[in-house]
């Protein structure tokens, strides 16, 4: 695993979000931490244009796991936000592993998985606020060249 960092502003987030949007297979697991308002959702929203989602997202935060399939994408992604969850035991009810088989996992508030994560996850911290944000990415060999931030 290597760790990058980019030092961006805002007209940069969707930029990124879609590099990555786009370098995304079956299977992957996408972290997003980072406090309130530093980006989760405008890097997730741009993944998911990357894949075809025509018009804006909506947050999950109420929701908390919004999936999108074929042919509103043309891969199939969860976009979940934990920013809710406050026991370990209701991620079970939220079946998340199920979306791996032929799609992709966005998760917002990753701390909230506890014990429970992905080892193998991309991980990515928005730190930063206003127009001077930084990315840190903690990039899995199972992204090996496909990393687009290099």
């Amino acid at each position: 695993m290597t760790d990058d960092r980019y030092d961006y502003g805002l007209a940069e987030a969707e930029r990124i979000g879609a590099a990555i949007g786009a370098a995304l297979r079956p299977g992957d697991v996408v972290l997003l931490s980072g406090d309130l308002g530093a980006g989760k959702t405008t890097l997730a929203r741009a993944m998911l244009k990357a894949r075809g989602l025509a018009g804006e997202a909506p947050s999950p935060t109420f929701a908390i796991v919004q999936p999108y399939a074929p042919p509103e994408v043309d891969l199939a992604i969860a976009h979940v936000d934990l920013y809710r969850i406050e026991d370990e035991q209701e991620l079970i009810e939220l079946g998340l592993d199920d979306y791996l088989y032929d799609g992709a996992l966005l998760i917002e508030w990753p701390e909230r998985l506890g014990a429970q994560g992905w080892p193998d996850a991309l991980s990515i911290r928005i730190s930063g606020s206003g127009d001077a944000r930084a990315l840190t990415a903690a990039v899995p060999t199972s992204w090996g060249s496909r990393w687009p931030l290099r």
